[in-house]
This record gives structure tokens, sequence and C-alpha cells, in this order.
């Protein structure tokens, strides 16, 4: 039974991930400094398999000693996203590239580092031509260039694995409304009308519970994957954000949408993805589109009122 530690194993993916990881049969130790919340894990307690341990993730007394006793090493703790790493760059270099280089140093060659970094790193592309993990990474925030930065320092030491997540959308216990799906989606349900800017620029998505699952699949592939970046994503999901909000609109039809000729949009990247190189390792995702539009749609008819708008 491996040992799996995960990182900021108590945020949006982490909580989902730890999920299916005990499923499958693994042990999981979460370290996170809930600085989020407490409440995301509250479900797995019951499970003796399960362990959890509050403290930072740049902490290498605390990590060394969490590393020395796992199989596998999944590092999620990060400032995510462009406008949270502008507002303190310095936590931002701290936590998203020297926590994972210290990771790096405190394993040993026989542990699995499985990395997941952004394909955000792909940037302002002319999102006509499909980006490979062969495609020169320009990123264009200090998130991409700290995440950028990180795969490349796990890559260049052994067994180790990197996953370049498309945007991801779901539901999970600490849940995540800045992402572009589950935005549309809340402000289709909620405003029942959006603004978008630039609306021919592309991204590709993936489903939350699909990314858990390519992490086990890595972990039980990871002789012949190891030491390569692999791409996470939808092919059928190369959309526009036109075409994306298109999309949610036929599940609400009621849904208005602007499309502005005049502003920009501060997050400039326009890209689409291939995806063939996990395909080729034996890994297929589950979940379209439209299964993750029906359950944020589910999920947020949960949502109370929020204590900072109004009815």
């Amino acid at each position: 039974m491996l040992n799996v530690l995960i990182t900021g194993g108590a945020g949006y993916l982490g909580s989902i991930l730890s999920e299916h990881l005990l499923d499958r049969g693994y042990r999981v130790t979460v370290l996170d400094n809930l600085m989020y919340g407490e409440q995301s894990l509250f479900h797995l307690c019951a499970d003796d398999r399960f362990d959890f341990v509050n403290g930072d993730a740049r902490n290498q007394d605390l990590v060394g000693k969490l590393v020395s006793k796992a199989d596998v090493i999944i590092p999620l703790a990060a400032i995510v996203g462009a406008a949270g790493c502008d507002l303190d760059p310095y936590m931002a270099t701290s936590v998203n590239f020297e926590a994972i280089r210290m990771i790096n140093k405190l394993r040993s060659s026989s542990q699995l580092l499985i990395y997941p970094t952004t394909n955000s790193g792909y940037g302002t592309q002319s999102g006509d031509i499909y980006c490979t993990e062969d495609t020169a990474l320009e990123p264009i925030s200090l998130y991409g260039r700290t995440k950028s930065d990180a795969e490349a320092s796990v890559l260049d030491t052994k067994n180790s694995i990197t996953l370049r997540l498309a945007t991801v959308f779901g539901m999970s216990p600490r849940m995540r409304m800045d992402l572009l799906v589950n935005h549309f989606v809340y402000s289709a349900m909620t405003d029942r009308y959006i603004v978008i800017f630039e609306k021919e620029f592309k991204r590709n998505y993936i489903h939350i519970r699909d990314v858990a699952n390519c992490f086990i699949h890595c972990i039980e592939h990871k002789k012949e994957m190891s030491g390569r970046p692999y791409n996470v994503g939808l092919d059928n999901a190369n959309l526009s954000k036109e075409e994306l909000a298109l999309k949610i609109r036929e599940h609400l039809p009621d849904f208005y949408i602007h499309f502005a000729e005049i502003g920009s949009d501060p997050d400039k990247r326009n890209y689409i993805v291939s995806n063939q190189r996990l395909r080729e390792s034996g890994f297929e995702a589950k979940y379209t589109l439209d299964d993750g539009i029906r359950e944020l749609i589910k999920g947020y008819r949960m949502l109370g009122r929020s204590p900072r708008k109004n009815i």
C-alpha cells in the first residue's frame, strides 16, 4: 500500500484527489495550512488510511519528515492564478517555485514526484496551431513563470512526471468560482448575464475528477511515463470564450451574453492544446464539458445567499 503525500491537499483539487486515492487503496497524508478553511476534508477523517498535518509547505523541517515517509509526492500547494500571484509576488515565488525545488531536493530518486503545472505556460499563441509538449513555453504572468520554472527543475531530476493542466472545472468541497467554466456557469445562474472581452481567445478544459484519475494513472504507469511533461485536457474542449458561453446557454437558455468590442481581458492566454501524448500512455478522460455544466448547475442550487451580494 503506497503512501502518498499531498501538499495543499485541502484545496480545490486536493480534496477530490485525496478521495480518489483512498478509494483506489492508497494511504494519503495531506499537508495544508488551511488558509481557505478547514471543512473540505472532514468527510475523509473516518478512514484510517488518511492523515492530516496542519502546516506550511515551505517549512523544510516539517516537509522533510513527511517526505521521508512517502512513496509518492504530489505538491499541490500553490498561489494559483495571475491575479493572486500579483497580489503578493514574494509569496507566489516562495510557494510556487522555491517550495517545489526544496521538495525535489529532499526526496530520493526512488520516490515518485508528480508535479501539476499549468498549460497557461503556452501564453499568447495564435489559437490556431495545437500546442504540444514540445511547444516552447512563453508564460505571460508571474504565475506562469513560477510554474514553468518549477516544472523545469522537476524534470531535471529522475522519477518525475509533470502534468500541464488545462483549465479545470467541476464541483469540489473547496469550491473555486474564478475558474472560467465555473465562473461562467455561476454568472448564468445568478446574474443571468455576462460581459465577455476578446471572445475569440481560446483555452482547453478538463474535469476535476479526470485530473484526479490522471494522477492515479501516472502512479500506476510511472515506469513508462517518468521524465516527461503531459498535457491534460479534452481535445474536444479547445473552445473560445464565445463558444464556451454559448455551450452554457444550451443548458441555461435565459443566459444573456454580451460580447464587448471595447475593453480587454487582463488574462491574454490564447491557445489550443493537443493531449495526444497522454492518450498514448493509456489515459482517457471520462467527463465531458456538458457533464461538468450539469454538475455545476446542481451544485450551485445548493448555494445560499452570499453575504456580500444582494438577493
